[in-house]
């Protein structure tokens, strides 16, 4: 298989070592303690170790809307730690401002571009190659979000979910809201925190848009075996075979999400 190699999930790899993620703040709040930052240390080394070309930051909750006074700083914490796991590119983390699987959450227009604004500016600073604006539910905030990281002028790519089940967005919904994210500025459009056994149709509308595509999908219902504690390296296989219809798609970026690990990312190393 040929494609750029993302890393996997973050959250669920602290969670999986012990740390305590509380609602909100999620995976951020390991960057306050000692131990957090050297978990995330580790899992950064462990993904590149494993294949990954692109880091993502650990910054999908290093937002304002949680740390209205440090966020800036937490930032900066979180792409170094990033760089020093050595992947090819540091990509920043944008994420919704609420929730993920809460479309009906998204704030109101002004105050999503107020908030994306600033954190898409707080990247920058921190020096990341490039911003991806990920697990957005909601056509309209991702637009905002995409058009305020683009006007840094670094490369911008939108990942959007449809939930674990499939039940937040159809495939036709989000071709569209992909088109969107790419008239206002989106490099690359991708689908990520659905269930690998469900991402298929909507990698194939994806292919539609006329952009670079992707996906990096979650472990899904603990049953189905992709994840979740289920044998690691038979979790793996499954999720790469189903990851190879994606490629076979035209998917030129695959990664790996929550419930996955760095098994999963060396094994679609490895084709």
């Amino acid at each position: 298989m040929s494609f750029v190699l993302l890393d996997g999930p973050m959250g669920t790899e602290l969670a999986r070592r012990g740390l305590a993620l509380p609602e909100g703040c999620w995976s951020a709040a390991a960057l306050e303690s000692e131990a957090g930052i050297a978990a995330v240390r580790e899992v950064h080394a462990s993904y590149v170790a494993a294949g990954a070309r692109i880091a993502r930051a650990n910054t999908f909750r290093t937002q304002p809307r949680f740390y209205p006074e440090t966020y800036r700083e937490l930032c900066v914490r979180a792409v170094a730690l990033a760089r020093e796991a050595g992947a090819e590119k540091v990509l920043g983390s944008m994420a919704p401002i609420e929730d993920c699987y809460r479309p009906d959450l998204a704030p109101a227009d002004a105050e999503a571009r107020r908030l994306h604004r600033a954190m898409a500016s707080a990247l920058v600073d921190a020096g990341v190659d490039g911003i991806v604006c990920e697990t957005f539910p909601s056509a309209r905030e991702v637009r905002i979000a995409v058009e305020e990281a683009a006007r840094t002028g670094l490369p911008v790519w939108a990942a959007l979910t449809a939930g674990p089940d499939g039940s937040l967005m159809t495939p036709e919904a989000i071709e569209a809201a992909a088109r969107d994210a790419v008239a206002a500025g989106a490099a690359a459009v991708l689908v990520c925190c659905t269930a690998a056994d469900r991402t298929l149709p909507y990698v194939e509308r994806l292919g539609r848009v006329g952009v670079a595509f992707g996906a990096y999908a979650n472990a899904g219902e603990i049953g189905a075996g992709l994840g979740w504690g289920a044998p690691e390296a038979a979790a793996a296989r499954r999720y790469v075979e189903l990851a190879r219809t994606w490629v076979e798609a035209g998917a030129t970026i695959v990664g790996a999400c929550c419930g996955t690990g760095p098994e999963h990312v060396r094994r679609l190393a490895n084709g």
